[in-house]
């Protein structure tokens, strides 16, 4: 293990178990169970490449949810990504604290060439989704699942539990800069109208394959569709974490949910000098202590440790 990564796993281990005690494992084994090697960022990058369908502590089929933590968490990537590089950090920082962690591609087309995924349409990716956690529930006899999603894996979720029957299934949807109200894009998606060229830049994103870089614009068709009977379901919570340097969901406020058991988090009134960005949310020591906390004590005004920031990008 090189220094940057036993650092970073150091770090993060270090602040979890400062969070929530000797009561959480982050990372240490059991007599039953194995402690899975917990990468970072770099360790994303290269299994985006040689590893896109699997990550160290996932999608164990054998795993049984525990009184303790009775609920199978899945891991859903965003747009351009893949499992192997989403869950990098998570999946084994939840396994090695005793939780069984899945996690899937979706959003295939002519483009995802083996590695690039989060591409199709939000609606068929959602019915990926379903299969996958029907599956899930089928293999642990648990009755409802735990999602994490960042950016579009945090937003496309919403149509499965609204439009697919998943609120029945799921009971908590924590969602890493999600791009739940679409995004201006620096105000470019709102020039484009203006000078009416938007729709001749959205023809190349089909033309490309990948018309869930259209949908997931604010304003567009499927975003007003999805919201338009109101942002939540009555039964599921909800947990939107933002961060200011988010320059891909802009305005950043457009992540975040409203309505019934909906909570929303801007991560640097918690760390002020977090400097994550939207693509490396994934990666970030507080924000892992705060999805921790959330599928597991639910610490009323719960505030991470703030050590083992994830990088600007």
């Amino acid at each position: 293990m090189n220094f940057f990564l036993r650092r970073r796993l150091t770090a993060v281990a270090a602040a979890a178990a400062a969070a929530f005690g000797s009561a959480v494992p982050v990372a240490s084994a059991s007599a039953d169970r194995p402690s899975y090697p917990v990468g970072d960022y770099w360790t994303s990058l290269s299994n985006f490449v040689l590893s896109p369908g699997a990550v160290a502590g996932a999608n164990v089929w054998s795993c049984k949810p525990s009184a303790e933590h009775p609920r199978p968490v899945v891991i859903v990537h965003g747009t351009t990504s893949n499992f192997g590089a989403a869950g990098a950090m998570i999946a084994p920082t939840l396994a090695n604290a005793g939780y069984c962690v899945y996690g899937f591609n979706y959003g295939e087309t002519y483009s995802t060439l083996g590695h690039i995924y989060g591409l199709g349409d939000i609606a068929r990716s959602a019915r990926t989704m379903s299969a996958f956690v029907d599956r899930v529930l089928a293999a642990t006899g648990a009755a409802e699942v735990d999602v994490v999603g960042g950016s579009q894996g945090g937003m496309m979720p919403n149509h499965y539990i609204k439009r697919l029957g998943g609120a029945a299934k799921v009971r908590t949807l924590i969602g890493l800069g999600p791009t739940n109200h679409g995004t201006t894009l620096n105000g470019l998606v709102n020039v484009g109208r203006a000078l009416g060229v938007l729709g001749l830049v959205n023809g190349v994103y089909h033309l490309i394959g990948s018309p869930a870089h259209v949908q997931q614009q604010e304003g567009s068709d499927f975003q007003n569709a999805l919201f338009a009977d109101g942002d939540t379901v009555p039964g599921v919570r909800y947990l939107t974490i933002a961060t200011k340097h988010d320059t891909t969901v802009t305005p950043l406020t457009n992540s975040f949910l409203h309505g019934d058991g909906a909570t929303n988090i801007l991560l640097q009134d918690l760390c002020p000098d977090d400097p994550v960005s939207h693509s490396g949310m994934s990666y970030d020591g507080p924000i892992m202590q705060i999805v921790l906390n959330t599928l597991g004590p639910d610490v009323p005004g719960f505030r991470p440790q703030c050590t083992g920031y994830g990088p600007n990008v």
